[in-house]
């Protein structure tokens, strides 16, 4: 019960490794908020955690990291709920691929404007939250396609996700200083749909990854929520600025 009583924002809980992250707080004590645009798949995350812990753990609001507007309301109305804001983890992104000739612009615009604005607009509000509450946590999710790798077709995603992994290690500096300390979470492939081609199946997927990741397999979403959550708790009190890469070594 690492997180008994702290106050935890998971934004893109709706699904995938975001869900998994919001349901391991929830089990280790916290009161989480999952935020997303989709309320249904929001809801979803909270009736699977009233199924999982003593009921009550996970409440929904409906928030676009793409507007300041919205992600400030959002923020007030966790700190006047709950009282304070302790850790935040910005997971909500996008994807689209395509060579960088070929790319519609308003495809490589929603991915920046979604994956490294909405990282920038989400710490805009919840540093002063985080500051006026006395200290915080905040873990970014960044890729290892960006800093670490990249991939032909993935290049708006790779800038956008370099860039957050650089706003991660820059917001560190500034804030550790007054007790809000933030980190990145660079995850590879894991067991979500995002990790899977059109068509494929996960017996597919299993056999490609193979050859793929040096690990042979995907992490699984148990695996990054312990990351997550370590970079979030005590244990890591004096990891600041960094970028946790978990990718089955697949940029070692």
């Amino acid at each position: 019960m690492r997180f008994h009583d702290k106050v935890v924002l998971v934004t893109g809980g709706g699904s995938g490794i975001g869900r998994a992250v919001a349901l391991g707080f929830a089990r280790e004590g916290a009161q989480v908020v999952v935020s997303g645009r989709g309320r249904e798949a929001l809801e979803q995350t909270v009736k699977l955690a009233d199924a999982d812990t003593d009921g009550g753990r996970i409440a929904a609001l409906t928030a676009d990291v793409t507007d300041s507007a919205s992600v400030a309301a959002l923020v007030g109305e966790i700190v006047g709920r709950y009282g304070r804001l302790d850790v935040a983890v910005n997971n909500a992104g996008v994807l689209a691929t395509g060579k960088v000739a070929d790319q519609p612009e308003e495809d490589f615009a929603r991915v920046l404007d979604v994956n490294l604005t909405g990282v920038f607009l989400s710490m805009k509000h919840e540093i002063p939250a985080m500051v006026a509450g006395g200290g915080g946590v905040i873990v970014n999710f960044s890729s290892q396609i960006g800093a670490h790798k990249r991939l032909p077709g993935f290049g708006a995603y790779a800038a956008s996700k370099a860039a957050v992994t650089a706003l991660t290690r820059t917001a560190a500096l500034e804030y550790i200083g007054q007790g809000v300390r933030i980190n990145a979470f660079s995850p590879g492939s894991h067991d979500t749909s995002m990790s899977m081609r059109p068509g494929e199946t996960e017996a597919d997927r299993a056999e490609r990854v193979k050859g793929q990741v040096p690990a042979g397999r995907v992490g699984s979403l148990d695996e990054a929520t312990g990351t997550v959550l370590w970079l979030a708790s005590a244990d890591a009190g004096y990891v600041v600025g960094a970028d946790i890469v978990a990718d089955g070594g697949s940029t070692a």
